[in-house]
């Protein structure tokens, strides 16, 4: 029986997803006045595709049953193709960025939050009280 039952590896999976997503917002905002720059972005869904189908073969001892399923996630940054919001190419609207970022902050924050929270419990058993 494993302490946490795969939580705090659940957790770090999402702030490896919050990470990335930061790091590309930050990009795109670095490149607003860049001619040509298409905004990037990392979805959940791209994400949790991948590793949906990242399986690996196990005894099942019935059909219904599911594959276990592979722990290494790399959230995927994809490009906007075919938008633009100025004359000069680029595509990156920065409101949306902004948005995108106070969204992605809080997010992170609840992660680590959470992980705290985890991790505080540990150390509550460990000391007996």
């Amino acid at each position: 029986m494993s302490i946490f039952s795969g939580t705090i590896q659940n957790l770090e999976n999402g702030l490896q997803y919050s990470t990335t997503k930061q790091k590309t917002i930050a990009q795109n905002i670095a490149n607003v006045d860049t001619p040509n720059y298409k905004a990037k972005d990392v979805t959940f869904e791209q994400f949790f595709q991948r590793a949906k189908q990242a399986s690996l073969p196990a005894y099942r001892t019935n059909d219904r049953h599911f594959d276990f399923k592979m722990r290494d996630y790399s959230p995927g940054v994809f490009n906007y193709a075919n938008i633009r919001y100025r004359q000069n190419g680029n595509g990156v609207d920065m409101d949306k960025e902004q948005a995108n970022l106070a969204t992605n902050q809080i997010y992170y924050n609840a992660l680590i939050d959470r992980v705290n929270g985890k991790l505080n419990s540990l150390q509550t058993v460990i000391k007996g009280g």
